[in-house]
């Protein structure tokens, strides 16, 4: 059976210029293999000072039982502020606690059988753009999930004119993007300027200008009485029940930008390694194959299947949950102390960066049995469940877990089945995939698969 893919590991130990060399080229690669057993790992720089936690009783004391005194990083926000300036993934506090009271309800369980027929048109549009021969998977979906994003938010296929100039505009920032900012590593006055490349500045203003086009198109149909009943219409309407305000304009552009960054490139790394994952285990991709011919009828009608399907698809959602294990599509999630803290007997200051790994939390050799192979029969398992609750961490936990949690879980699952319903994947034996981390954990040089009509 064929081990996925992991990075290659520095040595334990290397020269300090040696490190941020590797760094800045990619973040998985530069931690060394012990982290894999490691209960926790620390850095002490002239600039920086960042611990590793990777015992369950610390991470939930920093996502789940004292996530107040844990703040996001300021230094997250360094390489993202350009697109995602004040939005609820990088702020905190007050701030970020009014932005979750507002966008929580478009994300409820009602709502999610709500978009659940938008996210099939999204489902049978990817299916029908497949085509026989060898293909960088990665790509595809992208192009998928952005289609997702745009159908249940502003309801428009990415073929629309302006969401096709919103995803081209973003994949052309996400290839100019820096992996580190300078900023994100040393702390620089807040009234220096930051430094980035001319390209990722263009694209980002770009990227902000024709979502601000959108919601102005939006909040014009709001107005008129016009608007269809999707998520922008959804969170443009909340008010706030403390204040009984709603999102501004500016603020709207900035959750836009990350329901698109967050809803579209994380599920597109996930479903891109899942497929990767099925093409190198033909015999458990032809059982999910025979699960997924429960749309069928669907297909074959024109009619779209009820929410409730996605409970017919079991093994394909354990098989996504063993893939979001093994690469999570967020690699890290880095926090910061705003007070003196003392982790296994070391003090660290205020100021000091605390990160869970999910990436290695998800294959932790203390916790998971055979954590680096791809095993989804382990989710049928009761253990698992054990396991999960310490280290199954994609979509963090805690009051900051990702809103759209169920969204991604179901859109994922639906699209998996639609694609095996017809397609049969397999690997390129020349081509294995690198894993590194950009915004997301992708490819280095992309998945490339060989599909085949079933």
């Amino acid at each position: 059976m064929t081990r996925p893919p992991m990075p290659k590991h520095r040595p334990d130990r290397v020269a300090l210029w040696r490190h941020l060399a590797m760094f800045r080229r990619d973040i998985l690669s530069t931690q060394p293999a012990r982290l894999y057993r490691a209960k926790m790992a620390e850095v002490k720089l002239p600039f920086l000072h960042s611990v590793m936690v990777n015992t369950p009783d610390l991470v939930r004391l920093v996502l789940q039982e004292r996530p107040r005194d844990f703040p996001k990083s300021e230094r997250v926000r360094e390489g993202l502020r350009l697109l995602l300036s004040n939005s609820v993934f990088v702020t905190n506090g007050a701030t970020w606690a009014r932005q979750r009271r507002m966008i929580d309800p478009a994300f409820e369980g009602g709502r999610l059988r709500e978009t659940f027929p938008a996210m099939w048109d999204a489902a049978q549009a990817s299916a029908g753009r497949l085509q026989e021969g060898d293909i960088e998977i990665e790509e595809v979906m992208s192009h998928a999930a952005a289609d997702v994003i745009f159908r249940t938010l502003f309801s428009l296929p990415i073929e629309d004119q302006t969401a096709a100039e919103v995803y081209q505009t973003f994949r052309a920032h996400q290839r100019s993007s820096p992996i580190l900012n300078l900023a994100a590593l040393i702390p620089l006055p807040r009234w220096l300027p930051r430094y980035f490349p001319r390209a990722t500045r263009e694209t980002a203003a770009q990227l902000r200008k024709l979502i601000a086009q959108m919601v102005d198109a939006r909040a014009d149909q709001i107005a008129a009485g016009t608007a269809p009943d999707d998520l922008a219409t959804k969170i443009m309407t909340t008010r706030d029940p403390d204040s009984g305000d709603t999102f501004t304009r500016a603020e709207m552009v900035d959750q836009v930008a990350i329901f698109f960054l967050a809803g579209h490139e994380t599920s597109a790394s996930a479903l891109a390694w899942t497929l990767y994952l099925l093409a190198t285990h033909p015999d458990w991709q032809d059982r999910l194959a025979q699960e997924a011919q429960a749309l069928r009828p669907h297909i074959d009608s024109g009619v779209a299947p009820d929410f409730s399907i996605l409970k017919q698809f079991p093994l394909i959602r354990d098989t996504f949950r063993e893939s979001l294990r093994l690469y999570p599509p967020v690699p890290m999630l880095v926090r910061q102390t705003i007070q003196p803290e003392r982790f296994r007997k070391r003090a660290l200051r205020a100021g000091t960066q605390v990160v869970v790994s999910l990436w290695h939390m998800g294959r932790n050799e203390n916790i998971w049995d055979a954590p680096h192979d791809f095993c989804p029969e382990r989710w049928q398992q009761e253990r698992t469940k054990a396991c999960a609750r310490d280290a199954f961490l994609p979509f963090s936990s805690g009051p900051r877990v990702c809103t759209g949690a169920g969204f991604a879980m179901a859109e994922s699952v639906l699209i998996l089945a639609r694609l095996l319903c017809d397609w049969q994947f397999r690997a390129v034996p020349e081509k294995v995939p690198v894993p590194m981390a950009h915004m997301t954990v992708r490819a280095q040089d992309g998945i490339w698969l060989k599909l085949q009509r079933r």
